[in-house]
């Protein structure tokens, strides 16, 4: 696939990366590559970005990750206007600015990861089927369909991200965010799980899967502030 970049560059496009975008870049390179290994997106679908001070690196569109290299920095002001490099960013970039404005996000990744997409056209909310809803602030809402790239996806998808961290686009996929990329990439790794596991559940025939109840899940939400290495 050949290689879109900018018919018109802006003033700046093409200043040197500072050196902590340099690193962020090579982070977010891993973090897209780990999507295409682990089964979350095939081919160039889905995106991933990393906020650095006022700019969003962000992979660029249509470009295999396997091929993304340092000189292919891409970067773009929170008002998306092209400040780094020359490829187009991708096409899902009003999504991703609209939550770096509206939340303290740091890094987001979205992909179309299959039991989360088909749970997504089944319920408007994924059910509390297990405590590790609380790792996204809640049960996990599903934004409305729009199509893709628009400003109504953005909307509805920051409708649905209310007092969350991580929901599911109607018919087309995920979207989370957190203070890394580590971050972000384990809530959405987090969030097919939990899909996977609803759609298990309830194909048995004749069940009905147990569900948890808000104060179960606020409860296990409190817990894991304490969770993990501390110092």
């Amino acid at each position: 696939m050949a290689e879109q970049r900018r018919d018109q560059r802006d003033p700046g496009e093409d200043r040197t990366p500072s050196a902590e975008e340099t690193r962020a870049w090579e982070a977010l390179v891993v973090t897209a590559r780990r999507t295409v290994a682990d089964g979350l997106v095939v081919g160039t679908s889905g995106n991933v970005s990393v906020r650095v001070g006022d700019t969003v690196l962000v992979t660029p569109s249509g470009v295999p990750y396997d091929r993304l290299a340092p000189h292919d920095i891409t970067g773009v002001g929170l008002d998306g206007r092209q400040v780094l490099g020359t490829l187009v960013p991708t096409s899902e970039l009003p999504m991703h600015l609209a939550v770096y404005r509206a939340t303290d996000a740091r890094a987001v990744v979205h992909t179309h990861a299959v039991h989360a997409t088909a749970v997504s056209t089944l319920v408007t909310e994924l059910p509390s089927v297990h405590y590790m809803t609380s790792a996204l602030g809640g049960p996990v809402r599903v934004a409305p369909y729009a199509t893709y790239g628009t400003q109504e996806l953005a909307e509805n998808t920051l409708h649905a991200l209310t007092d969350r961290t991580g929901c599911l686009l109607q018919n087309h996929g995920t979207l989370t965010y957190g203070t890394t990329l580590d971050q972000a990439y384990d809530r959405t790794a987090q969030l097919e799980w939990m899909c996977r596991l609803w759609l298990t559940a309830s194909s048995v025939p004749g069940r009905t899967p147990t569900l948890l109840t808000d104060d179960q899940v606020a409860e296990a939400g409190e817990r894991m502030r304490g969770y993990g290495q501390k110092g």
